[in-house]
C-alpha cells in the first residue's frame, strides 16, 4: 500500500484557514464526509475520542488524525496543509501545520496500524516535510506525496 493508494487528490486542502486543534478536526471531518459519504458528526467524534486518548501530533509540525468507522468500506486519506500552524498539544511543543486524516474500516486491525506507520515514516522525512510545506496547491502536494522515495515511505 502506498500514500497515494490512501489519499486521492481531492482529498488535499493545500491552505486550510484555522485557528485551534478543534477547528482543524471540524474542517477535515467535514472534508471527508463529503468524499466518502459517511456522517460529519461521526467522524467528528471518532477524532475528538482519540484526541482525548492522547494528541495525534507526532512532532516536528506534523499531526496524524486518525480512528476507525464502521461504514467505511476502505482506508481514507486527506492531506490539509494549514494556512498557519496551531498548537495541537504536540510533546515537542511545536505548532503543527502538516496534517494526514486516517480513517479506517472498524475490522482494519493490523493494517490501519501499518499505514498509520508509513504516514508517520514519510511526514517524519525532513526533505518530504519541507517540500510539503513548500508547496503552493492542491496538484503540487499531490506529486511530492506521489514521489517514489515519499511511496517507498
Amino acid at each position: 500500500m502506498t500514500i497515494t493508494d490512501l489519499v486521492a487528490p481531492e482529498a488535499i486542502l493545500s491552505s486550510l484557514k484555522v485557528n485551534a486543534k478543534k477547528q482543524v478536526l471540524q474542517e477535515i471531518a467535514a472534508r471527508a464526509a463529503e468524499l466518502t459519504g459517511l456522517n460529519e458528526r461521526s467522524i467528528f467524534e471518532v477524532l475528538l475520542q482519540r484526541e482525548r486518548l492522547g494528541t495525534t501530533a507526532v512532532g516536528y509540525g506534523i499531526a496524524i488524525p486518525h480512528g476507525k468507522l464502521p461504514k467505511l468500506d476502505r482506508m481514507f486519506g486527506l492531506f490539509a496543509r494549514l494556512d498557519r500552524p496551531v498548537d495541537f498539544e504536540a510533546m515537542d511543543g511545536q505548532p503543527v501545520d502538516l496534517v494526514f486524516l486516517l480513517l479506517a474500516p472498524e475490522g482494519a486491525g493490523a493494517d490501519h496500524l501499518k499505514a498509520l506507520a508509513r504516514v508517520a515514516r514519510l511526514l517524519r522525512d525532513q526533505e518530504i516535510a519541507k517540500k510539503l510545506r513548500a508547496s503552493r496547491d492542491a496538484q503540487a502536494i499531490y506529486a511530492v506525496l506521489a514521489l517514489p522515495s515519499a511511496t517507498a515511505a
